[in-house]
């Protein structure tokens, strides 16, 4: 069994934007052992740690992974080699420090902890060094792939996440109350390095997939995607008033929007559901289940599902309104495993 990229890559581009021919199934790809050189170092994917050539190995072969997996099931994916970070890029090109891990990605400290520290951040380019290298690394990558083979962003944070990993985050909060303008000015500040890079990476990489959670691939004329964690704490006016605003503005720019969202929201669902072109939302449920999230978001985005185990996945389907859209992104630690989830899924989840 062989994949057909591009019949995947339209059944993706009409489930989040045009006529449905069935939910998506696209199985997980366990990332392949590390190398023993890869073992001794310390923070894979720190920008600022390792010589960018230095990260061309693992990444290969994780796209070669990826591709013998799909290759082999024949399931929904669309193969890419994507660009693996943390969540500090952005701020860290405002001059956050980075602290590297042992085991798990790196993560931005905070840089200020007043509201004029946080005015007197100046605006970076796109030649600030954790940015340089992020094209440095796509460039080595397409040199190696081809250019057809699509380039994933590294993880993309929402303006309003990133402004606080910049800004010390107790102190943040209390300034949402005390200096809310001094928040909407640096949140405003991280979108408009946020659009200008993810405009510059498109231009580099025309064949790009601006996801980077969960496991998809969409066309990147339907919008870019992002993290928004932060909306768990917030309550829904604050929620209008910092990250409403600037979740339209992106998602008019970039022609639709792909969300992941991590924390306990689902008091923002009627949030989500007013930012224009909506086109994916990743969610990781609380306490009452899927059935919120399906009974807001049929008929309006796909809910693209995973980290779930195949029982709540059967349970989605059972909850699922005929106009309902999913993405289902299950993981399995073999491939035989991988073989016999999918079938079975399938078997409810038929594709025309």
């Amino acid at each position: 069994m062989t994949i057909d990229v591009e019949r995947n890559q339209q059944f993706l581009t009409d489930l989040f934007a045009g006529p449905f021919r069935g939910h998506a199934i696209i199985m997980d790809a366990p990332l392949p052992p590390r190398e023993p050189a890869e073992a001794l170092d310390d923070g894979d994917f720190a920008i600022s740690q390792r010589p960018v050539k230095a990260w061309v190995p693992t990444i290969l072969r994780q796209y070669e992974n990826m591709l013998a997996w799909h290759e082999a099931l024949g399931d929904d994916g669309v193969p890419f080699a994507r660009l693996w970070t943390g969540t500090e890029i952005i701020a860290a090109a405002f001059g956050c420090p980075v602290h590297v891990y042992e085991d798990s990605p790196p993560c931005a400290l905070p840089l200020v902890t007043t509201a004029a520290e946080a005015d007197a951040i100046t605006l970076p380019d796109l030649h600030a060094r954790p940015l340089e290298r992020v094209f440095e690394l796509g460039t080595l990558l397409r040199d190696r792939l081809g250019p057809d083979v699509p380039l994933g962003v590294p993880d993309i944070q929402s303006p309003f996440d990133i402004a606080a990993l910049i800004w010390r985050k107790e102190d943040f909060f209390i300034a949402l109350h005390e200096e809310p303008e001094a928040v909407k000015r640096l949140v405003a500040k991280c979108q408009q390095l946020l659009t200008t890079f993810l405009h510059e990476f498109k231009r580099q990489f025309p064949n790009c997939n601006l996801c980077h959670c969960p496991n998809a691939w969409a066309p990147p004329e339907l919008g870019c995607w992002l993290s928004e964690d932060e909306a768990g704490s917030l309550s829904v006016p604050m929620f209008e008033e910092f990250c409403q605003p600037v979740l339209g503005d992106l998602s008019r720019t970039f022609g639709g929007l792909f969300m992941h969202c991590c924390a306990t929201a689902d008091h923002q669902y009627a949030e989500f559901k007013k930012i224009p072109n909506l086109r994916g939302l990743n969610r990781y449920f609380q306490e009452p289940g899927p059935g919120p999230a399906i009974r807001t978001f049929a008929g309006h985005c796909v809910l693209m599902m995973a980290w779930f185990d195949e029982a709540t996945l059967n349970m989605m389907l059972d909850l699922a309104l005929p106009d309902s859209r999913f993405l289902l992104n299950p993981s399995a630690a073999t491939l035989d495993e991988a073989k016999a989830l999918y079938e079975r899924l399938r078997i409810r989840c038929p594709r025309s």
